[in-house]
């Protein structure tokens, strides 16, 4: 799709008053929101900007609401869902009505997205304890509240501006940790080394970071 997407934040058009509470026992009505929906989204398949908007009104706060409490984090939750539409601008010419409702097909992919996220975290968590010296600062305890301390937005860009001065081979490895979330063992195979070097140069990077992390003023 040659369109640039529109707005995508919760402030831009906030959705009717009463969507979220509408009755499910009223099955025309619901009959005449799922056609309607169905045809916004291929009118958002051909570019239609207008539709996106409208489509944004009608799905941003329970897809938010959906977000949140899988993640339990509103700026995280506030990231996901400009994700999700962006991806639903871009994927609109995959819906199909036959299968489902424009609603239902885009909690799913909300559903989806913030599970990926927690994984994402859990692996980040995993790689620390698994590679992490115990001087680093990093290795405390396993729980939720870890992880989501290392997610912090202050936090992450100290940590990715640490990442940019490491040699090479380590940035490349650590990149594909922190921010791709993948494990030891995945990144190997997609660098095609043994699993021990990739361990390795986590480890030399981390200790590299700790070094870059603890000169900053």
């Amino acid at each position: 799709m040659s369109a640039t997407a529109p707005c995508l934040s919760v402030a831009c058009a906030p959705p009717p008053a009463g969507f979220a509470r509408m009755s499910e026992t009223d099955s025309s009505s619901h009959g005449h929101r799922r056609d309607e929906d169905a045809r916004l989204m291929r009118r958002i398949a051909q570019g239609d900007r207008a539709a996106f908007a409208t489509l944004y009104d009608r799905f941003s706060r329970p897809l938010y609401a959906t977000a949140l409490r899988i993640l339990n984090d509103a700026r995280e939750s506030e990231d996901l869902l400009q994700e999700v539409f962006l991806a639903l601008w871009e994927k609109a010419g995959d819906f199909e009505s036959a299968r489902g409702t424009a609603f239902t097909w885009a909690v799913t992919f909300t559903r989806n997205r913030a599970i990926d996220r927690i994984r994402m975290r859990r692996r980040r968590s995993e790689l620390l304890s698994q590679s992490a010296p115990e001087d680093i600062g990093y290795v405390t305890d396993s729980g939720p509240d870890s992880a989501d301390q290392a997610a912090t937005a202050e936090q992450s860009a100290a940590v990715r501006t640490a990442v940019a001065a490491l040699p090479p081979e380590q940035k490349i490895a650590l990149e594909m940790a922190f921010f791709s979330g993948l494990t030891q063992q995945e990144i190997a195979d997609r660098l095609q080394e043994p699993l021990g070097t990739i361990k390795a140069r986590i480890r030399r990077g981390l200790l590299k970071l700790r070094d870059l992390l603890a000169a900053r003023p």
